[in-house]
């Protein structure tokens, strides 16, 4: 399969995923697709998914706990837990719920939901790994609305303070949030200089360009800072009638969207099962 392929199958898995659990933050997810896609698929992360808690792995936060329904498809696509427990989403007795819990699905390294935390929490593995001595990088995926969070820029101040330079940070910057355009309801001119003025390494990259992706994460840290990378992405990204649409951060489709999801994701109607 190509990349565009995988993408295609992984934003299929992600409705279908949602659709029999009957909610899902739809557009949050597939704005962080090719995100993941390139840290688990492309060589980024040093991780063994049938040792989840292998000491030497790599850590990844998806602090952004509402995008959990592209975490749990990457997670099951790489092979953590069998594909077919996506279909058990939010039903009783699941493991994956509607945000990411730590110690009850394999591969997620923290339990998120209260947005602004996620940072905070990768910041210290990523300081004990420093103590220690050892090589792991932390990863952290936090969205450009959780930005808003106080805890966030504490985090950002510290982790420059203590040279954590095994610390990547990449921001879904899809410019949307529950109630409408980030920039209208919390205004940030430019989050490369506010980043970079915290002490970052910064790095604008399409978020939705596997190789620009790619090139970015794979290239080495700066000695002795952390490093940022604003990934500008399309929340929504995907399914035509989602995009740039704050509506759609928690809503799932009519049965007149459902035609068009169908159609745009080539998704046979037994993969839903009606």
């Amino acid at each position: 399969m190509t990349d565009k392929e995988h993408l295609k199958q992984i934003r299929k898995n992600i409705f279908c995923t949602a659709y029999k659990g009957g909610a899902g933050h739809l557009a949050s997810a597939f704005s962080v697709v090719e995100i993941l896609y390139v840290l688990y698929c492309k060589g980024i992360l040093n991780y063994r998914p049938k040792d989840p808690l292998w000491e030497d792995r790599d850590r990844m936060i998806m602090s952004k706990g509402q995008g959990c329904l592209a975490l749990y498809a990457i997670l099951s696509k790489v092979g953590f837990f069998p594909e077919s427990e996506l279909n058990t989403f939010c039903q009783p007795g699941s493991s994956l719920g509607g945000e990411p819990k730590l110690g009850d699905v394999p591969g997620v390294e923290a339990s998120t939901g209260s947005l602004g935390h996620g940072l905070s929490f990768a910041q210290g593995i990523a300081m004990a790994y420093k103590t220690l001595g050892k090589k792991n990088q932390v990863y952290v995926v936090i969205g450009d609305g959780e930005c808003q969070e106080g805890s966030v820029w504490e985090a950002a101040m510290s982790a420059s303070h203590f040279q954590l330079d095994n610390l990547t940070v990449i921001m879904d910057n899809n410019k949307l949030q529950a109630m409408g355009k980030v920039s209208e309801l919390m205004s940030i001119e430019d989050w490369g200089e506010k980043w970079s003025s915290f002490g970052w390494d910064v790095s604008v990259v399409d978020g939705h360009d596997v190789e620009a992706l790619k090139n970015c994460l794979g290239q080495e840290h700066q000695a002795g800072r952390p490093r940022f990378v604003i990934a500008d992405t399309v929340k929504g990204k995907g399914v035509s009638f989602m995009e740039h649409v704050p509506i759609w951060h928690y809503r799932m489709p009519n049965e007149e969207e459902l035609h068009v999801v169908i159609e745009e994701l080539e998704i046979k109607k037994e993969e839903l099962g009606i």
